[in-house]
């Protein structure tokens, strides 16, 4: 039995570049792409009113042993998920961000002040990157590489 065709025609609209989607910025030229998410950032700063706050140059301390202590005060644990909530979008487009948020994520459940503190940090450092896009070239080969440090020696919860 030969299948029947449709003979109804669905309509396309050319709506031009795409220049914002889902917090993603995109700027299009010639044989290259940039992905920026300044704006969604920007947004995130403002409503936890850290657009004035000091930019940071890494995304959490190194060997910061302080998350897993519990003399710390717990603090309210819906603000604490709002904000981890929103730093997890970014990290698919910087994965610089990745192990700080994960670690944070960790804590969703009861968290503490240290918590919200370092929260804080992955802000700071965000601010000062807002205007690091990511930009692809068609011309050029991509070529992923990844790099990891452990350190689970050191680690008092691993």
């Amino acid at each position: 039995m030969a299948a029947r065709r449709n003979s109804q025609q669905s309509e396309m609209k050319d709506l031009g570049m795409m220049h914002y989607f889902l917090g993603l910025e995109v700027w299009q030229r010639l044989n290259e792409i940039f992905l920026s998410q300044g704006k969604y950032i920007v947004d995130i700063l403002k409503r936890f009113k850290m657009m004035d706050c000091k930019s940071m140059p890494t995304p959490m301390v190194e060997n910061l042993k302080l998350l897993s202590d519990t003399s710390s005060e717990t603090m309210d644990a819906t603000l604490y998920r709002q904000m981890i909530g929103l730093l997890m979008y970014p990290t698919s487009k910087r994965p610089n961000i990745c192990f700080a948020v994960n670690t944070l994520s960790q804590y969703m459940v009861e968290p503490r002040c240290v918590h919200w503190i370092v929260a804080k940090h992955v802000l700071r450092y965000l601010k000062g990157t807002i205007d690091y896009p990511l930009r692809y070239v068609a011309d050029r080969e991509i070529r992923l590489q990844g790099y990891t440090y452990s350190d689970w020696v050191g680690s008092v919860k691993d």
